[in-house]
């Protein structure tokens, strides 16, 4: 991306941030409204028995809430053939952060993929991923939770038509687990903290003009090779 920057004065470019920052406040203030209600949307009970594979055995959609009132599941997508694993799905995943910060919240997170553990390890163990990671490649899950983005537009070279980035959030209630929302795609965005920090320099993402905006994804130790 090429661009002439506008040079200004310290007190030229003063009033200009602070003007800037009024619709920044805006903003805020509009997606915290949004966030309220989110929160006021209705839920629904989970009435189909889950199990997951674990790295100690079977386990239930409760059990991966490991006692804690809240559930955020990411939804990985499934080993692609002939191609490998999602690099967007890994693109989220690196930046997933610190799970101790969730847990004060009483909030658990875990990656939920379709292809047997067997076949993640290798891979996670590459990337250094610690987070909670289980399969549903018994079950329909995947199906059932991850949101299709309209209109068919996938991120993913190979990858089923609309299938993009998810990710889910349930409530425990006692021994009910309900399900309150998901988001897939651009709603996910927010999500990824890379972006986030791109989003505040002067260049920005820097994607304008690919015919494939995410094409520059790499998984992280491929960048430069």
């Amino acid at each position: 991306m090429s661009m002439s920057p506008h040079i200004v004065t310290r007190e030229e470019w003063r009033a200009e941030r602070e003007e800037f920052l009024l619709k920044e406040k805006e903003l805020t203030r509009a997606r915290d409204a949004l966030n309220r209600q989110r929160r006021e949307l209705p839920m629904t009970v989970v009435d189909q028995e889950y199990v997951f594979e674990g790295p100690r055995g079977g386990v239930t959609l409760l059990d991966l809430f490991e006692g804690r009132r809240q559930l955020i599941v990411y939804h990985f997508m499934p080993l692609l053939e002939g191609y490998g694993w999602c690099p967007i799905c890994s693109f989220w995943v690196d930046n997933l952060g610190r799970a101790e910060h969730l847990h004060a919240r009483d909030t658990s997170l875990v990656v939920i993929c379709p292809a047997p553990l067997s076949e993640s390890e290798p891979f996670r163990k590459r990337m250094g991923w610690t987070v909670p990671w289980y399969s549903c490649q018994d079950n329909d899950f995947y199906e059932d939770f991850h949101l299709e983005a309209p209109g068919g537009s996938g991120h993913c070279e190979g990858e089923g038509e609309g299938q993009a980035p998810g990710v889910s959030a349930f409530l425990r209630d006692g021994d009910r687990v309900l399900y309150g929302y998901s988001t897939h795609a651009r709603g996910s965005d927010l999500l990824n903290g890379t972006y986030n920090y791109l989003d505040l320099t002067p260049l920005g993402r820097q994607e304008e003009g690919l015919e494939d905006t995410m094409g520059w994804v790499r998984y992280h130790d491929e960048y430069g090779l």
